[in-house]
């Protein structure tokens, strides 16, 4: 099982294909370009069976009906923003010049912290609100990965100044969640490189030196 970084659009989101031997694919996160990212998957053969989303703000979701169309795949998201596919106020797109970004309703909604099963592919699930209120992360202990959307990134986190955003619950989500996976993890941001869970320990400076109440 391997996975595959491609950043889209003007903000360079990160979608991801992770992807097995027999060539079934997830899709996280297509935010942008979506005939670019079509002709992509199709081009390596792959066999996509479902596009997951960490959250819905409009830089991660602006690819979600060409990637649906075109290949008849189901769209998970969490209940606290599955709302905010089809309003452009909620997801943001309207106050960012993006032009108004719309998707139609997901097709399963995630409802708790739960293991995620799609064909041979599993994920926990871990609710990490803070960025947006329906933020998730998706580790897939398999390939030692946890695809984190806007939670963290490499040397810093997600901005909480955005509608629904929170800095103490991000806070508390990191270090309550990504922060107990294994230190080898690596961590697959919504924006720019990977990285892991140890160097973020270590070096992230918004993770140390803060008092927070777990």
């Amino acid at each position: 099982m391997k996975w595959e970084r491609i950043p889209l659009g003007p903000l360079q989101t990160n979608a991801y294909l992770l992807f097995n031997e027999g060539n079934d694919c997830i899709i996280f996160d297509p935010g942008s370009e979506g005939e670019k990212l079509i002709q992509h998957i199709e081009q390596k053969k792959l066999k996509p069976l479902a596009v997951v989303l960490t959250h819905a703000h409009f830089d991660h979701i602006g690819a979600v009906e060409d990637v649906r169309t075109r290949f008849q795949i189901p769209v998970y998201i969490h209940k606290n923003e599955q709302d905010w596919l089809e309003d452009p106020a909620l997801n943001g797109s309207q106050y960012f010049m993006a032009g108004k970004i719309k998707a139609n309703k997901a097709d399963h909604i995630i409802e708790k912290e739960t293991l995620l099963t799609i064909g041979a592919f599993q994920f926990q699930i871990y609710e990490t609100p803070g960025h947006s209120p329906g933020s998730v992360s998706y580790y897939c202990e398999r390939v030692g990965a946890v695809f984190s959307g806007d939670a963290l990134f490499k040397g810093s986190i997600g901005r909480t100044d955005l509608p629904g955003g929170n800095h103490q619950q991000l806070l508390q989500s990191l270090h309550q969640k990504l922060l107990t996976l294994p230190e080898e993890t690596v961590v697959l941001s919504g924006h720019g490189p990977e990285t892991t869970i140890m160097e973020e320990m270590e070096t992230n400076p918004f993770l140390n030196g803060f008092s927070i109440d777990l």
